[in-house]
């Protein structure tokens, strides 16, 4: 589908349209094609997003280092380097996680390591608020509020600009300051539409009823498992537990423990740099197998990924954790459908390689969400302007699809979900 407007900008969805997964989007002038995330869909067998031949691409801007936006990337590298925009702490968490999906699934993928390390010689360090020329677009960056080092991008060209929030959380964290929405004239919205149905608790209430939770099963002696995200979710716990002044044990295992290292030497990009070096130095950090042994016969907190409990140490703490009543597995992070951690939500069972495992330990989730929930989106749209054309992507097909007929209904802007492949010229 093609919606004509005028003739000097044209954008293409290449993927997370109607769905959450291998987000891309291509902006293109007459002279300059910029790719805006180039992610990819987790699943059995990844999945990615439309093909876009190298050389008709000038440069391309990462927006956060999550999978989902980065994680096709290095595809642009196989046959030399391609610029690429993005924080500094963004590279070298994408780096982490990039790495991370190689040896996991890099029978799947089609590019190595050799091509991520010639991304990341590529890399064009760009900071907060500080335009980039690529041919005859202007790049800026803005703070996202969603992971540390996140951006929202804003593309410039002929007095035209396109705003791409990318994943953004407008309020403030225990981690994060909130997005940074002081846009200007925007005339074209490309915003996320993950919680476009939910509205997220109060972020005090969430910490509060969290470290009450906390408090309770420690100190009837049990041990609490917080599965997490290894970047963002993970530090912004240790935080909270910090804030509250958690006396007790705090272990942290996985992938968290590389993202922390490389956190702790980007402190301006938290909210509280000192209250996260604090909470570091306090914590315990798993150097092996008899440390995650000894965890999980004390009481305290164990921090670990995986998030969803698809793997990773979580795996091994569940087998040791769950059967006893006396301690706790508290969910963080967004439960997909069909995840083991949804279905332990659903269920009270645990469910792994098809053995279905008895759960006798509380099981609790909590809000803590990285993401604007429907008021704030709709509020977005609403701070942008009467005049701007909003497309919505980054949601479930009905997410997107309800969010774009409210902002009409609401406000009376022209709002529209794309699908893959489509084309608009503004």
């Amino acid at each position: 589908m093609t919606i004509i407007i005028s003739n000097s900008l044209k954008i293409k969805f290449l993927g997370g349209t109607l769905e959450v997964g291998r987000s891309a989007v291509a902006i293109k002038s007459r002279k300059t094609q910029l790719l805006i995330d180039y992610g990819i869909m987790i699943g059995f067998e990844p999945g990615f997003p439309m093909h876009v031949p190298p050389n008709e691409v000038d440069g391309i801007v990462l927006t956060h280092s999550h999978l989902d936006h980065s994680g096709t990337i290095p595809i642009f590298h196989i046959r030399g380097k391609m610029p690429v925009y993005g924080t500094p702490l963004s590279f070298e968490l994408a780096k982490l996680l990039i790495t991370d999906l190689i040896h996991i699934s890099g029978y799947y993928l089609p590019f190595e390591y050799l091509d991520l390390q010639t991304m990341m010689d590529s890399c064009v360090k760009t900071n907060y608020r500080e335009p980039r020329k690529v041919g005859d677009l202007t790049l800026e960056l803005l703070e996202s509020g969603h992971i540390p080092g996140g951006a929202q991008a804003i593309v410039e060209s002929n007095g035209k600009r396109i705003l791409y929030t990318s994943d953004f959380n407008s309020s403030n964290t225990g981690l994060l300051r909130g997005a940074d929405q002081d846009y200007g004239n925007i005339d074209v919205l490309i915003m996320e539409s993950t919680y476009a149905s939910e509205e997220h608790m109060d972020r005090k209430t969430v910490e509060q009823r969290f470290i009450n939770r906390v408090i309770v099963i420690v100190e009837r002696g049990g041990t609490v498992l917080v599965p997490a995200f290894s970047v963002g979710r993970s530090q912004e716990i240790l935080c909270i537990l910090k804030k509250f002044q958690f006396k007790y044990s705090v272990t942290v295992d996985g992938m968290a423990k590389d993202a922390n290292n490389i956190l702790r030497r980007y402190p301006n990009y938290l909210r509280d740099g000192e209250l996260f070096k604090s909470a570091l130095n306090s914590a315990h950090w798993i150097k092996g197998w008899r440390d995650r042994r000894l965890a999980t016969k004390k009481p305290g907190v164990i921090i670990s990924p995986a998030g969803m409990l698809r793997g990773g140490n979580a795996i091994f703490y569940m087998n040791n954790i769950s059967r006893k009543k006396e301690n706790a597995i508290f969910l963080v992070s967004y439960q997909v459908p069909n995840s083991p951690g949804r279905k332990l939500l659903d269920t009270g069972k645990f469910i792994i390689r098809g053995k279905t495992m008895k759960v006798n330990a509380d099981v609790d989730t909590f809000d803590f969400t990285s993401h604007c929930g429907r008021k704030q989106l709709i509020k977005t749209a609403e701070l942008v302007g009467e005049n701007a054309q909003i497309f919505l992507m980054h949601g479930a097909e009905e997410n997107c699809q309800r969010l774009a007929k409210e902002i009409k209904t609401e406000l009376g802007v022209n709002a529209i979900s794309p699908s893959t492949g489509d084309v608009y010229n503004i």
